[in-house]
């Protein structure tokens, strides 16, 4: 079953700032590096570029950069940055979608591995990759180890952002290594709620 697009237009312009602590430049910085050192002449692809937040960097590097995202919304607030006309991006699942290209790097970052909800989607993800890797080409993923010894025995809801307007908490199916984040914020004195279906990736002694 193709993965649906979570990310609308009302939550892809709020994106960036909800997920500020991840643009801390020192944070970027030390991602970027990383990357162009593998990347090398080869290029790289990103799984799930949204807003560009490692990828208009990156470029910037010099590195050849392509994108695939599933979200038409993202990739606008993308192209309103300077320095994406630089960047390809394929609109597709990024579990199957190719783009005619070979790379040295393909990469996914931000636990974005997790919004493949199934084993299989995850599987077909790899061997996707696999078909666009250059010859002793890498893939690197950066995602959370899942926190499920932080929850009382019998629970399931864990909360990870409590403010004044704000308020997340993740509901963790550990049987089926599934969790649905869910997201509360209140602006203009209206109540938003967005809940997105993921699937936790991380070592056999977390899950």
């Amino acid at each position: 079953m193709p993965n649906r697009d979570h990310f609308d237009d009302p939550i892809a312009a709020d994106y960036d700032a909800g997920s500020a602590d991840m643009f801390d430049p020192a944070v970027v910085a030390a991602t970027v590096s990383f990357l162009a050192e593998l990347a090398e002449e080869g290029g790289a692809l990103e799984l799930g570029i949204g807003t560009g937040r490692i990828a208009l960097p990156l470029s910037r590097r010099g590195i050849r950069v392509h994108g695939i995202d599933l979200s038409p919304a993202m990739i606008d607030q993308l192209r309103e940055k300077p320095g994406s006309e630089d960047i390809d991006v394929t609109i597709g699942d990024f579990a199957t979608t190719r783009v005619g290209q070979a790379f040295r790097l393909a990469y996914l970052v931000y636990n974005t591995i997790e919004n493949l909800t199934t084993q299989d989607e995850q599987v077909e993800c790899f061997r996707n990759v696999a078909a666009q890797l250059e010859p002793g080409g890498c893939f690197v993923i950066e995602v959370e180890v899942p926190q499920l010894q932080r929850l009382p025995p019998g629970e399931t809801v864990r909360p990870f952002t409590v403010t004044p307007t704000r308020l997340g908490f993740d509901e963790f199916d550990i049987a089926r290594q599934g969790l649905v984040s869910h997201h509360y914020s209140l602006e203009d004195g209206m109540l938003k709620a967005i809940s997105v279906p993921f699937r936790t990736y991380g070592p056999p002694s977390s899950t």
